[in-house]
C-alpha cells in the first residue's frame, strides 16, 4: 500500500512539475530582473535543509526575500508554495521509504490532515489569530517541558516509547489531532512540530513524525501550488532557484536526520518544538500590540 501512496504522490508531483517547467520555459524571456537565481539557489539549500529537520521553510525564505529585496509581497504567498513544492515532496518521498511506519497510520493522520486543511478551514476562521497562536505556542511549551523530563529521566517512562504505529483511542486521537493540524495550516500555524509533538505525546518513536508530516504536506502542495501557477501569481526566477538549492538540501538533511542517534533525535526535535512556541507566542503578541494601537 505505500507504493501505492507513492504512486499516486507521483502523478500529483509529476503534473506540478510539468506545469512548473512548462510555465518557466514559456515565460524564459521575461524572467524577473530584480531577482538573483544563484541567489536564491542558496536560499533554496539552507531553508529546504532545515525543512528537512523539521523547522519549516515559509518564515526564514520569506525573511531572506524581503531582507534581499527579491520577491514583492503581493506574490510572496504563491512563491512560497511553488517554490518549495518539489523539495516538500522529496522529503516525503525519502522519508517513507527511509523510516518505517505503520501503514493504517501512516494513511490516516495523512488523510486527516488533508481533510483538515479542506474541511476545516472553516471553522478555524472563527478564531481570532492571535488567540490561535497563544494556545497553540503555550500548548508547545508544555510539551517540551514533559520532552526534557523525558530525556532527563526526570519522569519516568515517558519519553521512552518506541512504537511506529497508533492502534484503537491512540489512533483516533492522532487521526482528530492531525485533522486539526490541517485546518490550523490555513490560519499559518505549520503542522511540523505540533505533529512531532503529537507524535511524541501519543508514544511513537519521533523519527515516526518525519513521514507522517512531510507526507501531508506534500500531498496538498502540489494541488494548491499549481493554481498560482496558472495565475500568475508568483516569481518564476526565485521559485526555480529555491527549487534548484531546496533539492541539494533535502538530500543532505535526510541522511543527517535518519543517522542520527534517537537520543539526539529528540533533542532536535525538542529544540525545532520549542523554537516553534516562541515564534508563535511572539506573533500572538504583536498582533494583539498592533490591535492595541489601532483601537
Amino acid at each position: 500500500m505505500i507504493y501505492g501512496m507513492l504512486g499516486l504522490l507521483g502523478v500529483f508531483s509529476v503534473g506540478f512539475a510539468g506545469i512548473f517547467f512548462n510555465d518557466i520555459y514559456r515565460n524564459r524571456k521575461n524572467l524577473e530582473k530584480q531577482t538573483n537565481f544563484a541567489l536564491n539557489i542558496g536560499f533554496g539549500f539552507v531553508t529546504d535543509f532545515f525543512d528537512t529537520l523539521g523547522i519549516g521553510n515559509f518564515a526564514p525564505t520569506t525573511a531572506l526575500f524581503r531582507g534581499f529585496k527579491q520577491v514583492k509581497d503581493r506574490i510572496l504567498p504563491g512563491t512560497l508554495n511553488v517554490s518549495h513544492t518539489i523539495p516538500v515532496v522529496l522529503e516525503a518521498f525519502l522519508f517513507l521509504t527511509v523510516i518505517k511506519v505503520e501503514i493504517v497510520t501512516l494513511i490516516t493522520m495523512i488523510a486527516a490532515a488533508v481533510a483538515g486543511a479542506v474541511l476545516g478551514a472553516g471553522l478555524v476562521i472563527r478564531f481570532r489569530e492571535k488567540t490561535i497562536q497563544f494556545i497553540m505556542g503555550f500548548a508547545l511549551l508544555a510539551t517540551c517541558f514533559f520532552m526534557i523530563c523525558g530525556q532527563m529521566g526526570w519522569i519516568k517512562d515517558l519519553g521512552t516509547g518506541d512504537a511506529i504505529g497508533l492502534t484503537g483511542f491512540k489512533l483516533v486521537i492522532g487521526i482528530i489531532a492531525n485533522f486539526i493540524l490541517g485546518a490550523l495550516m490555513t490560519a499559518g500555524v505549520g503542522l511540523y512540530a505540533p505533529c512531532m509533538a503529537t507524535v511524541y505525546l501519543l508514544g511513537m518513536t519521533p523519527a515516526v513524525a518525519f513521514p507522517i508530516m512531510m507526507g501531508s504536506c506534500a500531498f496538498l502542495m502540489p494541488l494548491a501550488s499549481a493554481k498560482f501557477i496558472k495565475a500568475g501569481a508568483y516569481n518564476k526566477k526565485a521559485s526555480l532557484g529555491i527549487t534548484t538549492g531546496g533539492i541539494f538540501g533535502v538530500l543532505l538533511a535526510v541522511y543527517i536526520v535518519k543517522s542520527l542517534p534517537l537520543k539526539l533525535l529528540t533533542w532536535l526535535v525538542i529544540c525545532v518544538i520549542f523554537i516553534t512556541a516562541l515564534t508563535l507566542i511572539r506573533s500572538g503578541l504583536k498582533r494583539s500590540n498592533r490591535q492595541d494601537d489601532g483601537a
